[in-house]
């Protein structure tokens, strides 16, 4: 009999998950502490950060909390300069943090343009550039960048927001090339709409109320529903997990069939 256990791996590696306050990288956190993932949520939202982190470490499972600002190189550096210093490895990076600015060209600002590129599209350039050089002295290692469904195909009203997420799906291709020499598997997963915070305020943006009638809009799709953070932590945990060796440079849709 096959130990799925044994097959994934997971027990006992070290994880950091950007974005980990709410939402996908929330889900993350949570999913791979109960697979008995030591989780380093990095986030800068302290007090969101610290009641998923407590819900945690309340359950009986590992998961610490590091305040960083993803847009800015020294936050990133630090960040894993501290996780090396307490775990003494970094076996996984998920780069989930982002920022949805509904807007088109005309009527987005400069200003949410370059906090929509730097949250999303930067931070996992700032945080692969600090975490690699750690993987490749220890062998190898995983990461998975969090991309959407507007990373492949157009999304209206969202031009920042298909920009940045296509840079980091065509990064993860780039990171793919240059990194499979050390060991280190780059993915990226795509999510279609997921009920989060972040769908919440994108219906707020265009005028829209977050209620039953949008939520079944959304699920209009094959698998009828809306997706939740626990379908995107399982997938990244498989990419992440012994059990994906040979798979790198590929872009996972998990969007219940939305752009099939």
């Amino acid at each position: 009999m096959i130990d799925l256990n044994k097959l994934c791996g997971m027990k006992g590696k070290i994880a950091i998950v950007t974005g980990a306050a709410s939402g996908i990288g929330a889900g993350i956190s949570r999913f791979f502490s109960s697979a008995g993932v030591t989780v380093v949520m990095a986030d800068i939202n302290e007090h969101l950060a610290n009641c998923v982190q407590s819900e945690i470490v309340s359950a009986g499972n590992n998961a610490v909390f590091i305040k960083c600002d993803v847009t800015k190189e020294s936050d990133c550096k630090t960040l894993a300069d501290a996780v090396i210093e307490k775990f003494g490895r970094i076996d996984i990076l998920v780069n989930c943090a982002g920022v949805a600015r509904r807007h088109t060209v005309e009527t987005l600002s400069e200003e949410d343009w370059d906090l929509a590129l730097n949250v999303t599209l930067k931070s996992v350039f700032l945080m692969s550039k600090h975490v690699v050089p750690y993987m490749k002295k220890a062998g190898g290692g995983k990461i998975v960048n969090i991309g959407s469904g507007w990373a492949l195909k157009g999304g209206d009203h969202a031009v920042s927001y298909c920009a940045a997420k296509g840079g980091v799906w065509n990064m993860t291709r780039a990171m793919a090339i240059d990194h499979g020499p050390d060991n280190i598997n780059v993915n990226c997963v795509c999510p279609g709409d997921i009920d989060t915070p972040m769908l919440k305020s994108e219906c707020e943006q265009l005028g829209g109320v977050y209620d039953d009638k949008y939520k079944d809009e959304c699920a209009q799709r094959p698998m009828a529903r809306l997706g939740a953070p626990e379908d995107v932590a399982m997938c990244v945990f498989f990419l992440c997990s012994d059990m994906a060796p040979w798979v790198t440079g590929s872009s996972l849709v998990v969007d219940g069939g939305g752009i099939a």
